[in-house]
């Protein structure tokens, strides 16, 4: 792949957007060389993913408007389309996954970062949903999800003034975990992912699911969703490995995936 690199360190994943001279910007390429990177995540041997861009500038500066300028009506959806079924793939992906977001972080660099379970920035970072300014909504899910993290008056105030925010004000709403200085950035997803993985990674898949699925439907529901979430962990070795520890006042813990 040209864009996008996929390395495994252990059981901890890396995706990094490197498009260096478009600020890694999403163009088709770039988006159907995500869809490859996320068709190898393997949850039997991976057990946190981070998302990042390459460089100290930016981590996506949005998706390529030169590519879109030329598109109607059909091909909006069409475009949209695409944009949308990827990062619902990365939302779903069954490992859960951190965003460690190195800058700009603008249309659909935002839209990626919010389908990412957890965000973490460096201290320049940037973000915005600046559509509205280009004669266009967001389309690959910032209408949407945007409301969801930060809530619906919020989300409305930064995509009609297509305003930018950074990193403290992002922090502040709730869109991001944390801040660190751009040096410490990697290090600190690292670290996060490393305490992740430590936990049951069955346990820890379902509990993401039953968090996204939940979200969809109404408390009773969301409860049953839950409860059958809590009973599948009996029926692994690692609930048994993890209340084994407990009982036996064990600190280490030999979770095997099973």
């Amino acid at each position: 792949m040209e864009f996008v690199k996929y390395e495994v360190d252990g059981n901890i994943a890396m995706m990094t957007i490197d498009r260096p001279k478009a600020l890694n910007a999403l163009n088709k390429q770039v988006l159907t060389e995500i869809n490859e990177v996320l068709d190898q995540v393997d949850p039997n041997t991976v057990r946190c993913m981070i998302v990042t861009g390459a460089g100290e500038k930016s981590f996506v500066a949005g998706a390529d408007i030169g590519e879109m300028s030329v598109l109607d009506r059909e091909g909006g959806v069409a475009w949209g389309k695409y944009g949308n079924d990827i990062f619902r793939k990365l939302e779903t992906l069954p490992v859960p996954t951190i965003a460690a977001i190195n800058g700009f972080a603008l249309g659909g660099g935002c839209e990626i970062a919010m389908s990412c379970d957890i965000r973490i920035c460096s201290d320049n970072a940037v973000f915005g949903q600046p559509e509205v300014g280009l004669g266009i909504t967001p389309g690959f899910g910032g209408t949407q999800r945007l409301a969801r993290i930060v809530g619906m008056g919020r989300a409305k105030e930064i995509i009609y003034t297509a305003s930018n925010i950074k990193a403290d004000e992002a922090y502040r709403i709730g869109l991001v975990n944390a801040v660190y200085p751009q040096a410490e950035l990697l290090d600190a997803a690292k670290k996060l992912a490393g305490k992740i993985a430590r936990n049951a990674p069955i346990a820890v898949r379902l509990s993401k699911k039953a968090i996204n699925d939940g979200l969809q439907v109404d408390m009773d529901q969301a409860i049953v969703i839950e409860e059958n979430a809590f009973g599948d962990c009996f029926a692994t070795e690692d609930q048994k490995e993890g209340m084994s520890a407990f009982l036996e006042k064990r600190k280490e813990k030999n979770f095997q995936n099973k």
